[in-house]
């Protein structure tokens, strides 16, 4: 398809996954729009699929979708918002890699970005512009962390702190990822590295992050924590308990299953 003259490529596509998110997800598009209206930073193509939601999610979300879209457009701005329904429900992996499999192809870079609004649309825009900096250069992944540090700010229960601490543990001593927050909802990925890998990628729920983070270390990719702000604003599907069982018990299968991939083919840089 040829885009329009003067339309600029998109540099980075962002992939929001969306089930049932009909009440949070317009507040956080009206902010993205109001964010990437007013600071400069790559072009990015923000996809929100709709994760087979109810109709009346369904509506809405794709109305702030189109509508943020045409508010982009009539703004002369490169950024771009568009609106992908998914046939049915498969989980938010599913519906991250059908973003992906539908991205511009001249994209440098292939990310996704949870619907709640818990990354705020400044940190967003802050990632997008870190991928076009001299300091990150060689790197291939830019993976958000809920690391409380000085000059970053993270609300969120004490139960689901633990929680989270517990399922890292766990992770590092299955895949040896060194990594600190490894479920944090945003991460940005070189295209040159993450294409080779959606014809492999197959986890349909919690653990793509996990599946991605372990393929491409696999693979040699260069991989950074960025510390970012994150807000708990309730309203979360993970059910406590239930889905932690779920999550340690798919950690082992997701490992007995990579075992037995063969070797994808590295960056190039």
């Amino acid at each position: 398809m040829l885009k329009p003259r003067g339309v600029e490529s998109p540099s980075v596509t962002v992939v929001i996954p969306a089930y049932n998110e009909g009440q949070r997800l317009p507040r956080f598009v009206e902010r993205l729009t109001q964010v990437g209206l007013k600071q400069p930073a790559p072009p990015v193509e923000f996809l929100v699929v709709d994760d087979g939601s109810a109709p009346e999610h369904a509506a809405a979300q794709r109305a702030c979708v189109e509508a943020a879209g045409t508010r982009f457009t009539e703004a002369g701005s490169p950024h771009r918002f568009t609106y992908v329904a998914a046939p049915r429900n498969g989980g938010k992996g599913s519906a991250i890699r059908l973003g992906w499999s539908q991205a511009t192809p001249e994209s440098e870079w292939l990310a996704f970005l949870d619907a709640d609004g818990a990354i705020n649309a400044e940190e967003l825009f802050r990632l997008v512009r870190m991928t076009t900096s001299p300091e990150t250069g060689d790197v291939d992944v830019l993976a958000g962390s809920r690391i409380l540090m000085a000059g970053r700010r993270v609300v969120r229960s004490l139960a689901r702190h633990l929680q989270g601490r517990i399922f890292a543990t766990l992770t590092d001593l299955t895949f040896d990822l060194r990594f600190y927050d490894t479920q944090c909802g945003v991460k940005l990925v070189r295209a040159s590295a993450l294409r080779p890998l959606l014809g492999v990628l197959s986890e349909q729920r919690w653990l793509l992050d996990v599946e991605l983070l372990a393929l491409l270390k696999r693979q040699g990719a260069r991989c950074i924590e960025v510390p970012i702000d994150w807000e708990d604003f309730g309203g979360s599907k993970v059910i406590p308990g239930l889905d932690a069982a779920r999550m340690f018990w798919g950690l082992l299968q997701l490992r007995r299953r990579l075992d037995r991939l063969p070797l994808p083919p590295g960056p190039s840089h």
